[in-house]
């Protein structure tokens, strides 16, 4: 009969294989339609959910937590659905400051006597 054979066993600490994760939901509105890098559509105007992933970087004396994913819900193509998009959280950030930026009135310059 034949022994069954058998990992190497290690007396090195072994790090957990469960990843701490947390997702964190804001919502950013929009005032006009706009354009994100990859969705491949212009979104409309409106109130959108976003979601960033988080994962726990362990080892640390005290919780730190780095972005992994970051997506926005969005209307689907036909409006009747609801998709879950995958982005760029600098993109979403340059998208919102273009989006008030045309929503605040153009600056009056000085007038010359």
């Amino acid at each position: 009969m034949r022994a069954a054979a058998r990992a190497p066993t290690s007396s090195a600490p072994r790090t957990s294989d469960r990843v701490l994760t947390r997702t964190k939901d804001k919502t950013w509105t929009f005032s006009r339609p706009f354009v994100l890098k990859g969705v491949g559509r212009e979104l409309p105007a409106g109130s959108y959910r976003v979601a960033t992933d988080e994962e726990l970087i362990e080892g640390l004396s005290f919780p730190v937590y780095r972005r992994v994913a970051t997506m926005i819900f969005a209307p689907g193509r036909n409006r009747a659905s609801l998709e879950m998009l995958t982005i760029d959280p600098d993109e979403l950030q340059a998208a919102q400051e273009r989006d008030a930026a045309a929503a605040s009135p153009a600056p009056i310059g000085k007038l010359e006597a």
